[in-house]
């Protein structure tokens, strides 16, 4: 396995672009400088992250999201564990 995260990665099991074995290894993201825990999609190239939207549900029962723009940092948590 590579030690470094994919240029866009979704926890969406529809979306091409959600890896299972990618998602259980853990991945950290850093979004302006502050760890964020409740990103449900990131791009790198393109720099942007999407979160949920509080509760609220579009017609399909899937959650809003939210497109934030601004720099944006992923990890590995198993390697940076694994180097303490």
């Amino acid at each position: 396995m590579t030690d470094t995260p994919p240029d866009r990665l979704s926890l969406n099991p529809r979306s091409r672009f959600y890896d299972e074995t990618l998602i259980r290894r853990g991945v950290g993201v850093r979004f302006k400088g502050q760890e964020r825990t409740n990103v449900v999609e990131y791009c790198l190239s393109e720099g942007w992250i999407k979160v949920a939207a509080g509760k609220s549900l579009d017609r399909k029962g899937n959650p809003l999201t939210l497109t934030l723009k601004g720099p944006v940092e992923v990890w590995f948590e198993d390697v940076e564990g694994e180097a303490e």
